[in-house]
C-alpha cells in the first residue's frame, strides 16, 4: 500500500476549513487529540533504513510500519512512501509486545487532527506543537487543483514528516528536547518559523 502524501505549513487553520467547507469538502473525523509513539532498535536501525515504527493512540490504535517505496516514481512532486497499518485493541499490549521484540520507544509525537474528504483525497487539518499544517492525502493528480482552490501554494509544499520538521526546529533553535508535545512547547515563547 503507498501513502502518497503532500504537506503545507498554514497560519491559520480555521481560514483553511473555511475553504474546505465552501468547496464542498466533507468533514469525516470531526478534530481529536492523538498521541503518537515511534519504536526503534537501540542503534536506530529503523531510521538509518529510512523506515518507521509508530504506535498511534486516538478513538483507536493502530500500529504503522512506513517505509521507502519499492516503485516510487521519481517525476513524483509528493512524497510517496510504503505504508502498512492495522488496528490493535489495546496500546498497553501492543507496547509491550514491541517493547518484548527489543524495540525503544524513541520519539513522542502529540496533534489535534480534522479530516476532511474532497476531490478524492483525504485532508487533513493539523495542529502541531511547533505550528498548523494542512496534508493532502490520495491521488497525485488530484493534488495541486485542490491545493490551488483552498489557496495553499504548490511551491510551498512539503515533502517530509513531521519528525524530520522537529530535527530542523531542534537545529536551528536549540531546543532542549525531542518529543512533540504541547508541554514541552508551552515554554517556547519565540517564533519557530
Amino acid at each position: 500500500m503507498l501513502e502518497i502524501e503532500i504537506k503545507f505549513r498554514v497560519g491559520d487553520l480555521a481560514a483553511v476549513r473555511e475553504q474546505l467547507l465552501a468547496a464542498g469538502a466533507v468533514l469525516h473525523i470531526p478534530r481529536l487529540y492523538e498521541r503518537n509513539v515511534v519504536y526503534d532498535t537501540a542503534d536506530f536501525a529503523l531510521r538509518d533504513a529510512q523506515k518507521l515504527l509508530r504506535l498511534r493512540q486516538d478513538e483507536q490504535v493502530r500500529l504503522t510500519v512506513k517505509a521507502p517505496a519499492p516503485t516510487a516514481d521519481a517525476l513524483s512532486q509528493a512524497k510517496v512512501r510504503e505504508e502498512r497499518e492495522i488496528s490493535v485493541s489495546d496500546f498497553d499490549t501492543a507496547e509491550a509486545i514491541l517493547l518484548h521484540l527489543g524495540f525503544e520507544p524513541k520519539l513522542v509525537y502529540e496533534k489535534y487532527r480534522e479530516t476532511f474528504h474532497l476531490n478524492g483525497l483525504e485532508i487533513v487539518l493539523d495542529e502541531l506543537p511547533y505550528g498548523y499544517f494542512v496534508e493532502l492525502e490520495g491521488d497525485e493528480v488530484a493534488m495541486r487543483p485542490t491545493a490551488d482552490l483552498l489557496g495553499l501554494v504548490w511551491e510551498e509544499r512539503l515533502l517530509t514528516n513531521y519528525l524530520a520538521l522537529m530535527a530542523h526546529l531542534k537545529e536551528t533553535h536549540h531546543l532542549p528536547f525531542t518529543d512533540i508535545t504541547f508541554a514541552n512547547f508551552a515554554a517556547v515563547t519565540h517564533n519557530l518559523w
